[in-house]
């Protein structure tokens, strides 16, 4: 679909130790700043154990789960937002992306050194923040010129988008990110062409270590509250020492860190949730597949997800829940319950659907 989820955070933080983890790569992670310069792009499975219990029922040849994207991007610094670091580059590579997953230091480790000279998580989270906001200001007062011209026209929707962007400058003025809760649907929908760096969804990802002084993650864990952004404790090292052992090796392994499973998968998943997606699921003897659709699709545009062709000639669909479908054993089990229900074009499809599609070339 096209989605992107990126990791940021200051230079020497775990992004890339984090993102070689996800996805399994060797992009270098070295100790100094702007070691990744170009973002680096990796496609990822979500981990979804409702696949594996459907095939369990179903049988199919082939498991194919649903991918999502993450993005490696370059460390930021103090004045980026002015051209330092990476400046401009670093900015339009966030811009680009749907969502965001900030790694927070929170570890002490002398022989990796912080850009700042010190373990300071809540600073570093402010940092970035202000950053996106300042770049962000630039971009509302660049909108707000061209507004001044069109108001004096006597267009009322432009004079609309004025007051808007006014009341995003107050939300940021105190260096926070700013809250959408009190605008109207039509007003988000302008703020969503403005494609805001500080307005995208975000994750914090805490990087302990495994002799972490408890007071920095309280420290960001109250931030997070206060500010109502997920957070995630991750030892990040110890991830990605997990995804190098064999499966027997790494259930030995997360028994003995009693963990029943890698922080990993809450990453991932927290992510594709971030991202406003949802999985629905088809299950057949030549294949069992996860499909990824935004929240409220109707059944025409996630048939659409399979094959175009199969949203333009939609007829019904046949849907079963996920937790039917374990219930009673699969389609046909469901079917004789009465589980099994045909929807047409307004059904609003849920996360768990098993759904076989009716169409017409």
């Amino acid at each position: 679909m096209g989605f992107k989820c990126g990791i940021l955070g200051l230079p020497n933080v775990g992004k890339s130790t984090l993102f070689n983890t996800i996805t399994k790569s060797t992009i270098p992670a070295e100790n100094f700043p702007f070691c990744t310069i170009e973002p680096n792009l990796g496609i990822v499975n979500v981990p979804d154990k409702r696949l594996a219990e459907i095939n369990l029922i179903t049988q199919s040849k082939n498991v194919v789960p649903t991918t999502m994207s993450f993005v490696d991007i370059a460390g930021l610094v103090k004045g980026a937002s002015k051209g330092e670091g990476l400046g401009n580059a670093f900015l339009s590579n966030i811009r680009e992306m749907n969502a965001l997953l900030h790694v927070v230091r929170c570890f002490n480790d002398t022989n990796v050194i912080h850009v700042d000279g010190e373990i300071n998580p809540l600073k570093d989270v402010e940092t970035i923040n202000l950053e996106l906001i300042l770049a962000d200001l630039e971009v509302l007062d660049r909108r707000l010129l061209k507004l001044e011209k069109v108001i004096k026209s006597g267009d009322p929707q432009a004079k609309n988008d004025q007051a808007i962007i006014l009341t995003l400058k107050n939300l940021m003025v105190d260096g926070n990110l700013p809250k959408l809760d009190n605008f109207t649907t039509e007003e988000l929908e302008f703020i969503n062409t403005l494609n805001l760096l500080s307005t995208k969804p975000m994750l914090l990802i805490a990087n302990l270590s495994d002799k972490e002084s408890q007071n920095n993650l309280d420290a960001l864990q109250a931030y997070a509250d206060t500010n109502n952004i997920n957070l995630i404790p991750a030892v990040i090292k110890v991830e990605y020492e997990l995804v190098a052992l064999e499966d027997k090796e790494q259930k030995e392994y997360l028994n003995l860190l009693e963990m029943d499973e890698p922080v990993l998968n809450k990453i991932i998943l927290a992510g594709y949730k971030l991202l406003n997606l949802e999985t629905f699921f088809t299950s057949e003897p030549k294949e069992s597949r996860a499909w990824t659709i935004h929240q409220n699709s109707l059944a025409p545009q996630a048939a659409g997800v399979i094959h175009t062709d199969f949203e333009k000639g939609f007829i019904k669909a046949e849907v079963v829940s996920y937790e039917d479908f374990i219930n009673f054993r699969g389609e046909t089990g469901a079917r004789k319950e009465g589980k099994l229900r045909l929807e047409g074009k307004e059904y609003i499809v849920q996360d768990g659907d098993v759904i076989h599609f009716k169409f017409n070339v």
